[in-house]
């Protein structure tokens, strides 16, 4: 007897949301990384400027923030208020709450069997990420 695949070939395979928003998960979470990896490197540099104690090397590598930084030792803060760091940050956080976003519905999804609460779970999410990332990219740039 022979099994039945259980893969679509590809010429039936489409491009649907459920397949895009898989796409956007994992390339999401290699923009982090990369986002990391800058900061990483800017605030190694910028570090052996400043004097900048390792604590302080790390806190400004995951949020490149200069209000994140404003309590530390370091002396000059003016390279750290720069229109690319504000833009690094803006879009860490942006790309790390629509990741975050997303997989909460995804893990919610298993809890609520019905389609009207799933819509429901949807509808919240995308209005907390409506809300917060304003209140985000506000603190970023002016805060």
């Amino acid at each position: 007897m022979q099994t039945k695949a259980r893969t679509l070939p590809l010429s039936k395979r489409g491009m649907s949301f459920e397949t895009f928003m898989w796409l956007f998960t994992r390339l999401s979470a290699l923009a982090m990384y990369g986002f990391i990896f800058i900061g990483i490197v800017g605030a190694l540099i910028m570090g052996a400027q400043n004097d900048m104690s390792f604590v302080e090397v790390l806190r400004w590598a995951l949020m490149p923030n200069t209000g994140h930084v404003n309590y530390t030792n370091v002396p000059d803060l003016s390279p750290y208020a720069t229109m690319f760091w504000r833009s690094v940050a803006s879009l860490f956080f942006f790309t790390a709450i629509a990741h975050g976003v997303h997989g909460v519905v995804v893990i919610l999804d298993d809890y609520f069997a019905t389609e009207i609460q799933r819509k429901w779970i949807r509808i919240i999410n995308i209005s907390l990420f409506v809300i917060i990332t304003p209140i985000g990219l506000y603190v970023i740039w002016f805060g």
